[in-house]
C-alpha cells in the first residue's frame, strides 16, 4: 500500500515556530504525522506570516497537486492582526480552500484558535477588539468545518491556554510542550474517527526547556521583530478601535459592538450559502 499523504497548510503555528529542532522548526503537524499511519509522506507548506489570502493563492495549488489523503488548514490569526481584516473575505477564502480539498476526498483538519490579545496580555480596550475578530474567525471555521465534515479541534479554550509551560517566550506560539499538546489532541480526534492507526505522539518534551535568558534574548531580537512586522499596519486602526471600545463602555453600549460583529459573521456565512444554492 502507498504511504498516507499528509499536507499541512497555514502560518507560523503550523510551520512550527516555538518548537526549534536543529536550525529550523518542527511543530505540531510534524509531530502528528508519525501517528497517522505506519507509512506517511508529510509535506509542510505553512509559511510564517501567512493570511487566508496566502493560503488560498499560494499554498492551495501546491497542496492540491500533492493530492493529500489528510490536509490541515489552520490559519486566520494573522488576518486579525491586519488593518484590512474583513470577515467576509476570510470566510470566502476558507470556504474555497476547504471545498477544494474536500472535492479531492481529503480529510480536512481545522482548529479554532485563542485570540492574540489575550495571549499577549494586552489591556482590555486593546484586547477586546482583537478577541472579537478572533471569535468571528473561529465562528466561521466552526461552521465551515461542519459543512465539509472536517476534523475540528477546539483549541481556543481549555486549561492549556493559561499554562505558561505550554507557550514560548513570545506568548503567541506554543513551545515544544504546547505543539505536542496540539498533536496529541488532533491524533485523538483522528483515532476516534478511525483515521489514525499509528501511536499517539508523546506529550512530553524531547528537548530541555529553553533557559529564561535564552527566551528573553529570542524575544528581544527575533520575537520582537516577528510581532512588529505583523502589527505595524494594525496599530493605528487598533488605537481607533480601542477608543471606540472605551467610548461604548462609557455609554454602556458595548453590547452593540458584539452584535455588530455577530451580524457581520452571519452575513458572511449567509453569502456563502447563497453561492452554494
Amino acid at each position: 500500500m502507498r504511504p498516507v499523504r499528509f499536507v499541512a497548510l497555514g502560518d507560523s503555528l503550523t510551520e512550527g515556530v516555538g518548537d526549534p529542532v536543529g536550525e529550523g522548526w518542527r511543530g505540531w503537524a510534524a509531530l502528528l504525522a508519525d501517528g497517522i499511519g505506519e507509512s506517511v509522506e508529510f509535506t509542510n507548506l505553512a509559511v510564517s506570516g501567512s493570511q487566508t489570502r496566502d493560503v488560498l493563492e499560494r499554498q492551495l495549488p501546491a497542496g492540491l497537486a500533492l493530492r493529500p489523503d489528510v490536509v490541515s488548514v489552520v490559519v486566520g490569526v494573522n488576518d486579525t492582526l491586519r488593518c484590512t481584516f474583513d470577515i467576509h473575505a476570510v470566510a470566502s477564502r476558507l470556504d474555497a480552500v476547504y471545498a477544494a480539498f474536500a472535492s479531492q476526498g481529503a480529510v480536512v483538519l481545522t482548529a479554532c484558535l485563542p485570540d492574540p490579545g489575550a495571549m499577549l496580555g494586552l489591556p482590555g480596550a486593546l484586547a477586546r477588539p482583537l478577541a472579537r475578530r478572533q471569535r468571528a474567525v473561529n465562528t466561521v471555521v466552526h461552521a465551515l468545518s461542519e459543512r465539509y465534515g472536517a476534523v475540528h479541534l477546539h483549541a481556543a479554550e481549555g486549561a492549556w491556554l493559561m499554562d505558561r509551560a505550554m507557550w514560548s517566550a513570545d506568548r503567541l506560539h506554543p513551545g515544544e510542550r504546547g505543539h505536542r499538546q496540539l498533536a496529541v489532541r488532533f491524533h485523538a480526534l483522528l483515532a476516534e474517527a478511525g483515521l489514525a492507526t499509528g501511536g499517539a505522539p508523546s506529550p512530553e518534551p524531547e528537548f530541555p526547556v529553553p533557559t529564561k535568558s535564552a527566551s528573553l534574548w529570542w524575544l528581544a531580537t527575533a520575537g520582537t521583530g516577528w510581532v512588529a512586522r505583523r502589527c505595524t499596519d494594525l496599530l493605528p486602526q487598533l488605537l481607533r478601535l480601542a477608543a471606540d471600545e472605551v467610548g461604548h463602555r462609557a455609554r454602556g453600549t458595548s453590547a452593540r459592538l458584539d452584535l455588530r460583529a455577530a451580524h457581520a459573521v452571519s452575513m458572511a456565512l449567509a453569502a456563502l450559502s447563497a453561492d452554494i444554492a
